[in-house]
């Protein structure tokens, strides 16, 4: 699959296959593509912590907010949760400025998973404190954000957004996501 055509496919899941693990080489594998990202002046200030016991990542559910919009009735029901949680970790001491540097990680993170058929949802709606305590994570490093991930189980769908960006499930619980049009972001050699 092109990179193009990953990125056009590519949708946010929020309903897993939850029995159906993803083995510590298909994790290293998008960790080792995170590590490729761009990085400002090429500093690299990130850590990733891999979650993918069962009992870990039901400990890490509760400090994750899903889907705004739709909340609750977007959040994973019991037994379509993640397999598998990548925690993206900042060091601050090596750049201060490290918010950029952790969208391409997330980014590469996303485009590898859908790849090998495994879906996706980055949170940044997150308890910080209480994932930091509960992984041990050491006080000088921050916690940026989380990716939930594991095998779909549920194929959203993108529309032309017309009144609303704002997502919705129809009634058969197809999660709908208005895109902007291209002709209306797009400016070319000026404003």
């Amino acid at each position: 699959m092109s990179v193009y055509r990953t990125i056009l496919e590519r949708r946010t899941i929020r309903r897993f296959e939850e029995d159906k693990p993803l083995s510590m080489e298909v994790l290293e594998k998008m960790i080792n593509a995170a590590r490729l990202a761009p990085s400002a002046a090429n500093l690299q200030p990130w850590k990733f912590v891999v979650i993918n016991k069962k009992e870990l990542c039901d400990k890490i559910f509760p400090y994750l907010r899903w889907a705004g919009y739709i909340a609750p009735k977007g959040d994973p029901p019991p037994g379509e949760r993640p397999s598998a949680y990548i925690i993206l970790i900042a060091d601050p001491r090596i750049n201060k400025s490290w918010q950029h540097d952790f969208g391409a990680a997330a980014q590469n993170i996303m485009l590898t998973a859908w790849e090998m058929g495994i879906g996706s949802c980055w949170i940044g709606s997150i308890n910080r404190k209480k994932i930091k305590e509960l992984l041990g994570i050491p006080q000088e490093y921050e916690v940026d954000t989380v990716i939930a991930l594991g095998y779909p189980k549920e194929k959203p769908v993108i529309e032309e957004a017309i009144d609303s960006i704002k997502y919705w499930k129809d009634e058969k619980g197809v999660l709908h996501v208005p895109k902007r049009k291209l002709q209306d972001l797009l400016h070319i050699n000026g404003w």
